[in-house]
């Protein structure tokens, strides 16, 4: 449940929602996505109530990439990618349509899966093939970028670090392309990374909302997550800690795919 959200999508910006398990983030998205219809208040398109857009009308809008998606068919990666092409309202020549669709899977690492059988990939490639569809959706919406919205739960769930950094350089991608990108995430410090502007959740309310050095403030997570935050501050016991730098992570990986480390 949530209360009381007033939300701007903005195009050409990266908002990051965060807030501890229950809060309220996946509803929030479920609303977005006209899943869930609000009890009070309104979801708007533009000027127009959400409900008010046919399946077609908002497959050339938004793309939506859920936490958990099922699908049992032994298609190809690609096939599945594919998928994203094939909504009510979207067209795409067929060449062009694997063409986009191989794109979309080389920019999330998977290029070299794209013949494999989707039910034989792990969690998180599963996931990464899941996000490379919503974008081929978008990409063949005939929308321009500024008029379009991708909205994502929980992208890099399942992913190592290396694969996350893809996955969000990629929704940064999107983002400077112009459109409007919502992102469930988990981890603070990512989303702090990438994120123009965070909203906090606790309790399905806003907590705060702003730039990430507004929100990520002690006193702030302390009451969301209901436990001591301390920000910048080294582990005590001198215990080593790790953050992923948000920069160039596609071209690194890359890197690290074709010459494998060898240890002795």
């Amino acid at each position: 449940m949530v209360d009381g959200i007033d939300l701007d999508l903005v195009p050409g910006q990266f908002i990051a929602v965060v807030g501890p398990n229950g809060a309220g983030k996946s509803t929030l998205l479920r609303l977005l996505t006209g899943e869930l219809k609000p009890t009070s208040g309104q979801v708007l398109i533009g000027n127009r109530e959400l409900s008010s857009f046919s399946a077609d009308q908002l497959a050339r809008r938004r793309a939506v990439l859920a936490q958990h998606t099922a699908l049992a068919f032994p298609f190809t990666a690609l096939e599945v990618v594919l998928l994203g092409m094939t909504v009510p309202g979207l067209q795409a020549e067929v060449g062009n349509a694997r063409q986009v669709a191989f794109t979309m899977l080389e920019r999330l690492g998977l290029e070299q899966l794209a013949g494999q059988s989707y039910t034989t990939l792990s969690g998180g490639e599963r996931q990464r093939v899941h996000m490379a569809r919503a974008l081929c959706q978008l990409e063949c919406s005939g929308t321009p970028p500024d008029e379009t919205i991708l909205l994502v739960d929980e992208p890099t769930s399942s992913l190592d670090i290396g694969h996350q950094l893809i996955v969000l350089d990629e929704l940064v991608r999107q983002k400077r392309r112009g459109r409007s990108v919502f992102a469930v995430l988990h981890d603070l410090n990512l989303a702090a990374a990438y994120a123009d502007e965070m909203v906090l959740l606790a309790g399905g309310k806003i907590v705060a909302a702003g730039p990430p050095s507004e929100v990520i403030q002690d006193e702030r997570l302390s009451l969301a997550f209901g436990c001591q935050v301390c920000t910048n501050r080294l582990p005590a016991g001198g215990i080593p800690f790790l953050l992923p730098q948000a920069c160039a992570a596609a071209e690194v990986c890359a890197v690290a795919r074709k010459s494998p480390a060898t240890y002795s």
